[in-house]
């Protein structure tokens, strides 16, 4: 049990946080990279099995193990255990992650766009703030911290819709252009009250790289909502990557 296991399922599995990973400060990414590959095992979860007891079973595997004082023996149960020992991620954040994920075993949308936010912020959004947490945030960068995160949220979640769609799931209450348009415009604005609020981040700046592009993403969605349903709501590599090299040199997002 390693944090370079845990390494190598984040390169694996989420090349863009792995980018990320890669473009933090040294010190930074220990932490960033189990709770990445945490992430990664509990968005897994949901899809393990067709039968959605087992689908229930497999997320709730993951909550005993926050729950637990001791470490179970998994490569990446028990770099989180250690990571958790040090006292500083909130293990009720870590938690509201996992439940959240509850929606993506069954076929029902959303009961509202409030409902998604919602999700959003416990998923997304809570990923950062851990993040944050763990690099050594208090909590006055909370807000800073869920706003990124939940941008960015928005932006795979929409990225994400045409899989979705695929695997049997209704992701979007309403599929018209101007209802997509404006999903995307609403996260739009956290990721600009994000912005506003980044110093308060501080030293704990690092936990917000993987929303580099999340404004970009954002801004196309509302610009040209068809491409959600198309399945091309991408940026250009080159385009992504430059915005995570600048936001690694000027130490902000």
């Amino acid at each position: 049990m390693s944090v370079d296991a845990c390494a190598a399922l984040v390169a694996r599995a989420d090349p863009d946080r792995w980018a990320a990973v890669l473009a933090a400060p040294a010190a930074a990414r220990a932490a960033l990279i189990v709770l990445f590959a945490y992430n990664i095992e509990i968005s897994r979860a949901p899809w393990a099995s067709a039968q959605e007891l087992i689908a229930q079973m497999r997320l709730q595997w993951w909550r005993d193990v926050l729950a637990e004082a001791s470490p179970r023996a998994h490569e990446v149960a028990g770099p989180l255990h250690d990571l958790l020992a040090q006292g500083r991620v909130d293990k009720a954040v870590l938690d509201a992650m996992a439940a959240a994920r509850v929606w993506e075993i069954y076929a029902e949308p959303f009961d509202s766009a409030a409902d998604f936010e919602e999700y959003i912020n416990a998923t997304s959004g809570g990923l950062v703030w851990a993040c944050a947490q763990a690099l050594g945030a208090g909590a006055k960068a909370e807000a800073a911290a869920r706003a990124y995160g939940t941008a960015l949220g928005v932006a795979n979640f929409l990225r994400a819709v045409p899989e979705l769609m695929a695997r049997g799931r209704r992701p979007l209450l309403d599929t018209r252009a101007e209802a997509v348009a404006d999903c995307a415009n609403r996260a739009l604005h956290m990721w600009q009250s994000a912005r506003a609020q980044r110093r308060d981040l501080g030293g704990a700046w690092p936990a917000a790289l993987p929303c580099a592009q999340a404004g970009a993403i954002l801004r196309l969605a509302a610009r040209q909502p068809h491409l959600v349903l198309q399945g091309g709501l991408h940026l250009p590599p080159m385009q992504a990557r430059a915005r995570l090299i600048w936001a690694s040199m000027m130490g902000r997002v």
